[in-house]
């Protein structure tokens, strides 16, 4: 039983660390740059689509799990993952194996956020 906790602790620590270095590098990035967010949520999915064409996101996937598939580079992990799976079946599952792997989490995006919007008001943040 306390061989079980000690590796759900050690699972647990592995997913901080990388979350935390993904975390860590954008705010340096942030920090000494004078790219916009959006630029630089661009640039994360995008080197997580390049780090699983070159198959160096994966092994990064099985050390940390969710400490590698929360931030946006996962997104484009799993955009990359599931066109490279469709690319197995032809170049029309290709386009759509990228669309199909996503369509959960930005489901649950769109759902939630329309929840949000219904419940609470919007208002502009006083400066």
């Amino acid at each position: 039983m306390a061989a079980e906790i000690w590796e759900i602790v050690f699972m647990f620590i592995k997913a901080f660390a990388v979350g935390g270095t993904i975390c860590l590098i954008a705010q340096i990035i942030i920090n000494i740059t004078d790219l916009t967010a959006g630029k630089i949520l661009v640039y994360f999915m995008l080197a997580g689509v390049v780090l699983t064409a070159f198959g160096a996101y994966q092994p990064l996937v099985d050390f940390a799990g969710a400490g590698a598939t929360v931030p946006i580079s996962g997104f484009g992990y799993l955009l990359a993952n599931g066109a490279i799976k469709g690319a197995e079946r032809g170049f029309f599952y290709a386009v759509t194996g990228a669309l199909s792997a996503a369509s959960a989490g930005v489901t649950a995006a769109v759902v939630f956020s329309f929840l949000a919007a219904l419940l609470f008001k919007a208002h502009t943040k006083p400066n």
